[in-house]
């Protein structure tokens, strides 16, 4: 068969498919112009096939040897399973052939990028600039070799370039919230978003960073209100209806959050995450069947969920059913043995059920993974001071000390020990450095040993720190 075949619709494409794959299994040669094979080769790439890829590729350079084209789609395929040698061969072949082409040092400049030649890259990159139509596309290339470098300032500076040419690139505008978010510029990235905004008010992706950027910054009205604008412009934008909830959420706004966190549902598939932070907001209204139905739901979706069944250990803990929530924080550090949460939780049910030498290597776990827990701290203390291990606890609460040397509720703690092993020389001491650090604070004193309260000494040194304030 002699005959050419012209690419067009997805229609020719799928009869020129069907006439290659004849000619494969009658072990034949047919001609295709070089329209038709790169239709071909798209097809395969479409499928996620790059091994059929690039055999069509071997037959189309033999038919068509200085197409630079099928050389570039080489490069691409040979690329995508990280055999990058030979997809630069390929490029140098094209650029011997077609030296204007832009795309071959585009192509160039994201395998050397790969391969962490920077300097390399930088440069094929600013040659693609040269020559390519594409600019946007180069511009954001560029954007992620120096997000690679750790350069994000100047990534930033690309990304905007690229959107100048291009105000439809999506994946720009989500990377400039990146770097904005990773050089800690929320300011600044709410100012790009509102300038952004006012040049295409209806781009929802820009509405939705603009939410983010006032969550990061603990706006939450104003997240919600970029949020609402989102969904007003798209209304399946699903991760709006997620993000907007978690705001909610931030603002004590559980049943709202739990309506918001349910429209996500008309939109996308229920997944785990979203299950589990509206059973987050039921346990937060404390409705505990309904937060451990949704739990549970979470967990039937994603057995690795450990926030889930760290979950219904917690309304489980609610319902004073210590024996069985037990059973589920142990599931959740299963999943995540590096959650100091989990191991508070783990720490209290201990306690609870009178196990009390596992309760204290709970604690231990607690502040080595966490030390700037303080309420832990004081717990695992206390337990010790509890079980008459008075020494243990005033070492446990010196270490406290040490890891948060500006919490005073350490210092008043460290007093009341003092005082109970009889040096009131070292109490008094922690006492004064108690009330430097927090005056108003020494309430915690007396609320933990009432006895200091009649004790004349430790009301004139406070007197002396809150008299006056």
């Amino acid at each position: 068969m002699e005959e050419d075949f012209e690419f067009g619709s997805p229609e020719e494409q799928k009869i020129s498919v069907d006439r290659y794959e004849e000619m494969l299994r009658n072990e034949d040669q047919y001609f295709f112009d070089a329209k038709a094979f790169e239709s071909i080769i798209d097809y395969y790439i479409s499928k996620n096939d790059p091994i059929k890829g690039l055999q069509v590729i071997e037959f189309a350079s033999a038919q068509h040897p200085f197409e630079t084209m099928f050389l570039i789609k080489k490069a691409q395929l040979l690329a995508s399973t990280l055999q990058y040698e030979p997809a630069l061969d390929a490029l140098n072949k094209a650029e011997l052939l077609e030296p204007s082409e832009g795309d071959i040092y585009l192509i160039k400049g994201t395998i050397l990028s790969s391969l962490q030649e920077h300097a390399l890259a930088e440069e094929n990159f600013f040659k693609a600039l040269e020559l390519s139509d594409a600019k946007d596309e180069v511009y954001y290339q560029i954007a992620g070799l120096y997000q690679m470098q750790g350069s994000y300032q100047k990534a930033i500076t690309y990304l905007k370039k690229c959107l100048k040419v291009n105000m439809d690139n999506q994946e720009a505008l989500y990377e400039i919230a990146f770097c904005y978010d990773v050089l800690e510029q929320q300011q600044e990235s709410i100012q790009f978003y509102l300038q952004y905004i006012d040049t295409d008010p209806y781009s929802y992706a820009a509405w939705y960073n603009l939410g983010n950027a006032y969550h990061k910054l603990g706006d939450f009205n104003a997240a919600i209100d970029a949020y609402d604008y989102a969904i007003l412009i798209n209304e399946s934008f699903s991760s709006a209806y997620f993000n907007k909830g978690n705001a909610l959420v931030n603002l004590d706004r559980y049943a709202e959050a739990i309506d918001v966190y349910k429209q996500t549902f008309e939109h996308e598939t229920p997944n785990a995450d979203t299950y589990c932070a509206i059973g987050e907001c039921y346990e937060k209204l404390e409705l505990m069947d309904q937060a451990r139905q949704f739990y549970k739901k979470a967990v039937k979706l994603d057995s690795n969920q450990s926030d889930a069944w760290f979950g219904i250990g917690v309304t489980l803990d609610f319902e004073e059913r210590y024996f069985e929530s037990l059973h589920f924080y142990k599931k959740a550090l299963e999943i995540d043995d590096e959650n100091p949460d989990y191991w508070f939780a783990i720490a209290d049910a201990r306690y609870k059920l009178k196990q009390f030498e596992q309760s204290i290597e709970a604690y231990s776990k607690v502040v080595e993974l966490n030390p700037t827990d303080a309420e832990a701290w004081l717990d695992y203390s206390s337990l010790l001071f509890e079980q008459s291990r008075l020494d243990e606890a005033i070492e446990v609460i010196s270490e406290a000390i040490k890891c948060n040397p500006d919490e005073a509720t350490l210092y008043y703690r460290m007093v009341a020990y003092m005082f109970a092993a009889g040096k009131y020389t070292e109490a008094l001491s922690f006492l004064e450095l108690a009330l430097n650090v927090e005056p108003e604070k020494h309430y915690i004193l007396f609320e933990y040993l009432p006895q200091l309260q009649g004790n004349q000494i430790i009301v004139d040194i406070i007197k002396k720190y809150t008299e006056g304030r």
